[in-house]
């Protein structure tokens, strides 16, 4: 390999194709059939998809949740021949639309048709259509937009998986309007009434994944109106927070929020500097008579669903009956957020 180190064809390729390359395109720098086989039984090169490769030292510094399933279905797109756009999950993670991933990771492309689809080595094939107005090209590979990403999310995952693609859409700045645009022409197409429902319970104030799956559970226990990032302001400080019932405040706390950057996280100083902040801040607010919940992300599954409802409703009436629910003493003190 290092005969070939300094190719310009090779690093040109590397360079466009996010560190990728495919056999053929190796073949036609003039490495040999057996070279670049050497290569992966080496391990010097990782075979991302069949026929297509990325250097060992790239490979591993890639995100496993979210820049391996990016490589994967770019690889997928340079062995494809037929028209096609990425769509679905293999679309929000180009597009940088946050999704609650499914459990099985599966590319998805999506191509001119009337109806239908199929699997086929890890690839399901969307035949719908879609406007050329839709699609937006990243770095080579056409990828369809946010919005009609999020409502094909909604329709190919359901609810939950929506509605999290919808805010997370809504946060990145695509208008309601948008996403009922992208679901207008769907009215025949299966599910198309879920999708309705996500774009209807969707809110650009959810700021993560995490967020959104609070508002749910604040919503299945049957708590609400609910505001989120509610901010107040006097001249000792400031500070938002995710969610407001009455006079009940509602975090998400990510475990990101406590992990330095370098690390992937965040956090920008020590992690115990943000605990110590944390506190401050939730005491400040509770100095205005709010109450609060904290989230964190085992408290959305399994068992421990049931006992975060029962918490926060005994959290939230204990709330309601120290300090009540209507918040106009505080008026003066809301920040207004534009629309």
């Amino acid at each position: 390999m290092e005969r070939y180190e300094g190719h310009p064809e090779l690093a040109l390729r590397f360079a466009r194709q996010r560190g990728l390359i495919t056999r053929r395109q190796a073949l036609d720098t003039g490495m040999s059939g057996p070279l670049v086989d050497g290569l992966v039984r080496m391990g010097r090169w990782v075979p991302v998809r069949r026929g297509v490769y990325m250097r060992a030292d790239v490979w591993e510094a890639l995100d496993p949740y979210d820049g391996r399933p990016r490589a994967r279905a770019r690889a997928a797109h340079l062995t494809m021949r037929a028209a096609h756009v990425l769509s679905h999950e293999s679309a929000a993670r180009e597009v940088g639309l946050a999704i609650l991933a499914p459990d099985e990771e599966i590319i998805h492309v999506t191509r001119h048709g009337v109806s239908g689809g199929r699997l086929e080595h890890g690839v399901k094939h969307h035949l719908a259509p879609y406007q050329s107005d839709q699609v937006v090209v990243i770095e080579g590979v056409p990828v369809l937009k946010a919005a009609r990403t999020a409502v094909d999310m909604a329709r190919e995952h359901g609810y939950v998986h929506g509605t999290v693609a919808c805010d997370a859409a809504r946060q990145l700045g695509v208008r309601l309007s948008e996403l009922w645009e992208a679901v207008a022409p769907m009215t025949c197409w299966p599910e198309v009434t879920v999708v309705r429902a996500s774009i209807q319970d969707s809110d650009p104030g959810a700021e993560s994944v995490g967020e959104t799956l609070g508002r749910m559970l604040l919503r299945e226990i049957g708590l609400g109106p609910i505001q989120t990032q509610f901010e107040l302001r006097d001249h000792t400080g400031w500070a938002r927070c995710d969610m407001r019932i009455g006079r009940h405040l509602v975090e998400f706390d990510g475990f990101k929020k406590y992990l330095r950057q370098e690390r992937g996280g965040l956090a920008v100083v020590d992690p115990d500097e943000v605990v110590w902040h944390e506190k401050q801040r939730e005491d400040w607010l509770r100095g205005y008579r709010l109450g609060m919940s904290r989230l964190v992300w085992a408290d959305y599954w399994g068992a421990r669903r049931e006992l975060a409802k029962e918490r926060v409703r005994r959290e939230y009436e204990a709330t309601r009956a120290a300090y009540g629910t209507d918040i106009s003493d505080l008026a003066h003190l809301i920040v207004r957020r534009s629309a």
